[in-house]
């Protein structure tokens, strides 16, 4: 039998919708294969040892944690250890290749993609310019930095009006969850827009707004990834916003999209490229827009550790395509499983 040890939580906005998608991984994870260990960060950064993601807040969140940094000084850091790590961590310090990172250096496996590709699936700034260098179909969008704007707010308004045009988006490159994205319809409404970006990240990204369907594809692999069938989320609000995704629930969602089946195949290879250009590895979900009237494609990000609620697409997209959320985790555990042993055989070659 094997251990799994469940990181969830986190030190990013998303912390609570982290909780939920552990949850259901906890609920799902089979226990005649897996004994499972399950590692609460809070939003300070210490970690917990908890019997289950299906604690109420009370327990999860008051008592003493340890820290995890090898200089910090602590009484009781109790022993962790595992088979294969399974973060669960979305947003910054977790999606973007710090827990990688730290999960490298101790040399175990771990479920999901590596460093790099956790980074740039992370910032949606680098991850645009690298598609656009690439040649992939990629939504007209600019990047701003908060100490630009400040000195520069009005030349930089009208160069947003000149080269994106109205309607727009404005969105942190390094937050998911709808969280701090904002619709902009009118010019007066640009610069609260930024301003609410800029409490989440020191660079933003203002984009096109494309009118037509959205499109999301789950991957699933590492040398050679493939793709779900597409789904399509039709928002309730003029976005699939972070109230809708985890509160309200009233988007609704065609799975899978009823798309014809070469356009099917289309969104399909353009997710798998998407994932090699990041050199991704376990599994991703890039979503889609699909422009009406001229039915372009535009990739619009790539989230490597997607939700993963019982109502998360990633895993309702593969249940689809004929794999159970079981299934999808097993396959997971193994793909980390594999890199591990292959990276440590390459490293013994040298």
């Amino acid at each position: 039998m094997l251990t799994v040890a469940l990181i969830f939580g986190g030190r990013s906005a998303e912390h609570e919708i982290s909780i939920i998608s552990a949850r259901a991984i906890h609920k799902n994870l089979n226990r005649k294969k897996y004994r499972v260990l399950c590692i609460y960060v809070t939003k300070e950064g210490n970690w917990k040892l908890v019997p289950s993601p299906e604690a109420t807040a009370t327990p999860l969140k008051t008592g003493r944690g340890f820290s995890f940094l090898p200089w910090a000084r602590s009484r009781s850091r109790p022993a962790i250890k595992a088979d294969v790590y399974f973060p669960v961590l979305h947003g910054p310090y977790g999606e973007d290749g710090t827990i990688q990172g730290l999960l490298e250096m101790a040399d175990v496996p771990y479920v999901g993609a590596p460093v790099l590709a956790s980074a740039i699936g992370m910032d949606k700034a680098i991850f645009k310019h690298l598609l656009s260098r690439l040649g992939l179909p990629v939504v007209p969008y600019l990047v701003l930095y908060e100490a630009d704007w400040k000195k520069e707010r009005k030349h930089i308004e009208r160069k947003i009006i000149k080269e994106i045009g109205l309607p727009l988006f404005v969105k942190p490159a390094n937050l998911g969850s709808s969280v701090g994205i904002s619709k902009v319809k009118i010019r007066k409404e640009l610069a609260p827009a930024v301003r609410l970006a800029f409490r989440y990240d020191h660079k933003i990204l203002v984009e096109k707004a494309i009118r037509g369907r959205e499109i999301e594809c789950s991957v699933l692999g590492n040398e050679q990834p493939r793709a779900s069938l597409p789904g399509e989320v039709i928002p309730h609000r003029e976005f699939y916003d972070y109230a809708d995704k985890y509160l309200e629930g009233k988007t609704r969602f065609h799975i899978p999209a009823e798309l014809p089946a070469a356009l099917a195949r289309r969104f399909q290879e353009l997710a798998v490229a998407s994932f090699k250009a990041i050199d991704g590895c376990g599994m991703a979900r890039v979503d889609f827009f699909l422009e009406q009237g001229t039915q372009n494609i535009y990739i619009n990000e790539i989230n490597t550790i997607p939700g993963f609620t019982e109502i998360s697409m990633y895993p309702r997209l593969w249940e689809v395509s004929g794999l159970s959320f079981a299934g999808l985790l097993d396959r997971l555990i193994n793909l980390a499983l594999r890199r591990h042993r292959l990276k440590k055989r390459c490293l013994e070659r040298t």
